[in-house]
């Protein structure tokens, strides 16, 4: 008689697996990769344990498993990822969005007690930020820029996927925005370029482009902020995410260029994640 995999059996295993392998969260990544397998939700997995697989589910979930032990995200392995409440479409052209970078959705919202009637996202990736303000403010028009053309790809997929209609830009940071905004916002590239090979092996098949941001991770972030107040109306918001670090270089680019009210906040580990500030009125 051959063995019966039952869903409980499959998660002990997966998650000893897993767990041998130092992933930072083996119970999880094992649900969200089994749910996935069986198109049911991770609820189903804990009311049906008894439920035993099919031949060509242990299959697929193998296969999934040994990618996952090879370093494959999770995220890229299922094609989705929730971020803000909305669950995401994502693969190798974007980068995976973070909960880290839902404190930067946070600060543009304090920002305006009247809703902003331009955003633009600047390296939209997933669309991820675009979409969780467009989500958030109807009415507004909302610009989600790459330099990518594969990654707007992703990001029109999901504002179809999501019914929450953005404007995708192909275009090297502001240099394709003609009108001026009332919200600017970004999680541009700003890891060190020589700390990128530091990183975990999964977060190295993410789009380099999408990580690197010169050798003191600053790049980017320094052309964003000398673009942005000749792109923002009066009173307008630019609202940035960055590294650990990273926050009095930023700060002092912000007062370089005259923004006021600068204010940076930590993200929910504690971590100096956003700076923010406002063009003059």
């Amino acid at each position: 008689m051959s063995e019966v995999w039952t869903i409980r059996r499959v998660l002990d295993w997966t998650l000893a697996r897993f767990s041998d392998r130092g992933k930072a969260t083996p119970r999880l990544d094992a649900e969200l990769l089994l749910a996935h397998v069986l198109s049911q939700s991770r609820v189903f997995l804990y009311t049906h344990f008894d439920q035993p697989l099919s031949a060509p589910e242990l299959t697929a979930f193998r296969a999934l498993i040994k990618r996952r032990l090879e370093g494959h995200a999770v995220a890229y392995l299922i094609g989705k990822k929730e971020f803000c409440s909305l669950e995401l479409f994502v693969d190798e052209r974007v980068l995976i969005p973070r909960p880290d970078t839902e404190t930067l959705i946070d600060v543009a919202i304090e920002r305006f007690v009247e809703a902003p009637k331009t955003i633009v996202d600047i390296g939209t990736g997933s669309g991820a930020i675009a979409l969780a303000l467009k989500k958030k403010w109807p009415a507004a028009r909302v610009i989600a820029v790459d330099a990518s053309a594969a990654a707007l790809e992703v990001a029109r997929l999901n504002s179809e996927r999501l019914s929450l209609p953005i404007e995708c830009v192909q275009s090297d940071l502001l240099g394709s925005i003609n009108d001026r905004v009332d919200l600017i916002v970004s999680n541009p590239p700003y890891i060190p370029t020589g700390e990128i090979g530091k990183l975990s092996a999964e977060v190295q098949r993410e789009p380099h482009a999408a990580l690197d941001g010169g050798k003191d991770g600053l790049d980017v972030l320094r052309r964003l902020c000398a673009e942005a107040p000749a792109k923002l109306l009066p009173g307008g918001v630019l609202a940035v995410e960055f590294g650990a670090g990273q926050s009095d270089q930023l700060v002092e680019r912000f007062t370089e260029q005259r923004f006021v009210d600068i204010a940076g906040n930590r993200d929910l580990g504690g971590v100096e994640r956003v700076v923010s500030g406002a063009r003059p009125r």
